[in-house]
This record gives structure tokens, sequence and C-alpha cells, in this order.
């Protein structure tokens, strides 16, 4: 088994945006969202599960893009959404 995530080959977006408004979801609509993460894959802007409407979730049921991160004061921290992922593979991931 490879210590190193499959998933870190399909990061096309590595840095945050500049400015970021919001869950593009939660503000179409005119809802509220409590933590914000970033589709490393698409760099879509979701809503997180503490969130009423989760669509960083809905995101990933919808594109199957697996890693996301938190864009939380700044935080570098990433993750990946498929539950098959074993403890080395999301190790390796999330450093």
């Amino acid at each position: 088994m490879s210590s190193r995530c499959s998933h870190l080959d399909q990061i096309a977006h590595p840095d945050l945006p500049a400015e970021i408004t919001g869950c593009e979801e939660c503000l179409a609509m005119g809802s509220r969202w409590l933590h914000l993460r970033e589709c490393t894959i698409c760099g879509h802007i979701g809503c997180c599960d503490d969130s009423p409407n989760k669509h960083a979730t809905a995101h990933y049921h919808a594109t199957e893009h697996p890693v996301i991160r938190s864009v939380e004061h700044a935080k570098e921290n990433l993750g990946a959404l498929e539950l098959e992922l074993s403890d080395d593979q999301f190790a390796a991931l999330s450093g």
C-alpha cells in the first residue's frame, strides 16, 4: 500500500483565492454558514458540515472532488472526503 494519497495529484488549486466572499450557494440563497471549505480540485467555496446547508459535502457528492481545505484563518489543512482512504493515506495527505 502506498503511503502517498493518490488524490494529491488532482489538486489544481494549491493556493487560496485572494478574496473569499462566502459560501457560493449560501450567498445565492441568502443563507448563513459557520465555516468555509475550498475544493482544491476546482476552487469551489462551500460551507462546512456544521453549517445548516452543508454545501461543501453536497459539492463532493455532485462532483466526486475528494480533497478540500479549510479557508478559516488561512489554515492549510487538507482533508479527503472519500471514506475509503486508509489511515496511512490520510496521514500522508494531511501532512
